[in-house]
């Protein structure tokens, strides 16, 4: 499992997490509950993994889609 994003927006969050899934990439939204427990929902950047295999898959779909600054370096 690997860092693919991490971000405190929520729209940007939840397109990714819709794109991804539209290409068949399962996510997984780590952090939402810590942040949450802090107070502030933009306190704690919410972490998108996806498993090894779709990493590179999952990379060129948020560069294609012009957001590659977004990506977590690796």
């Amino acid at each position: 499992m690997r860092e693919l994003v991490r971000s405190n927006e929520l729209v940007f969050l939840s397109w990714l997490d819709a794109a991804l899934r539209a290409e068949g990439i399962d996510p997984i939204l780590l952090d939402v509950h810590t942040s949450v427990l802090e107070g502030s929902t933009l306190a704690i950047p919410r972490r998108i993994m996806v498993e090894d295999d779709d990493l590179a898959r999952a990379r060129r779909l948020v560069t294609e889609a012009g957001e590659g600054h977004r990506l977590s370096p690796g």
